[in-house]
């Protein structure tokens, strides 16, 4: 979960009483980590510390209620240490080409331009170059989660960037499942792009989800919610499904 921290509308403490409301017994918010290449949605470095004091002040305000964690969704490219937060989301949000760290979930527009300035206007080698990152985030990240593993496909049910049932596209992911699922480390299933409008389904899509758990992996509920209405959004749909 975000809050204003970082690139979400709620303060810690509105989306701790919204959890309360929403009958959850535990609650974590993971506040996108510094990146200092894109500072446009992550937390501020000098906040970082304030952040985690209010957690845990909220912590012991709430302990009777809620069991509050601190945590953090660390970007593979993040450099600030995450040795004083309860548990790591560990995600893939940009491609690097050269010096140039491309986001994958900003626009349909800037995937079309990456693919065309630095992949050949060979839009799979930005795929499998996106997959090849995230098989390598819990080794670069010490993640206890595994964040949405699809995002570069965030878009394809506005406009088809690319073809999911590609062979190049589901060797690439397939990958990555595999280099990942050696790990141990379950993945989340993020309700978050649903609730936002741009996907039916969560990430990782159904076909991975199944491939993932037909191979013994692991898989955690997350609404990787930007709000506090959005917290838990359709975890019963998908409830059976995690840990």
């Amino acid at each position: 979960m975000h809050t204003v921290y970082c690139d979400g509308s709620g303060t810690p403490e509105q989306m701790v009483e919204s959890a309360i409301e929403k009958g959850l017994s535990t609650v974590g918010i993971s506040g996108h980590s510094y990146t200092f290449f894109d500072e446009s949605y992550c937390m501020q470095r000098k906040d970082i510390p304030r952040y985690i004091a209010e957690l845990r002040y909220l912590r012991a305000k709430y302990y009777d209620r809620i069991r509050v964690l601190c945590g953090v969704e660390q970007d593979y490219y993040s450099d600030y240490p995450t040795d004083d937060f309860d548990y790591v989301i560990g995600s893939v949000h940009y491609v690097k080409a050269g010096e140039e760290y491309i986001p994958v979930d900003e626009s349909i527009a800037i995937l079309y331009s990456a693919a065309d300035k630095h992949f050949n206007k060979d839009i799979y080698a930005l795929c499998e170059a996106y997959y090849k990152t995230v098989s390598d985030v819990v080794n670069k990240t010490s993640c206890d989660i595994i964040g949405h593993f699809d995002l570069i496909s965030k878009f394809i049910e506005r406009e088809p960037v690319f073809d999911v049932n590609h062979p190049r596209y589901i060797a690439a992911w397939q990958r990555a499942a595999d280099e990942l699922l050696k790990t141990g480390v379950p993945f989340e299933i993020n309700t978050g792009a649903i609730s936002r409008g741009y996907r039916s389904e969560p990430y990782p899509s159904g076909v991975m989800i199944d491939y993932i758990r037909e191979r013994g992996g692991r898989l955690v509920l997350s609404s990787d919610a930007h709000s506090p209405e959005n917290i838990g959004y359709r975890f019963e749909e998908y409830e059976e499904l995690s840990l």
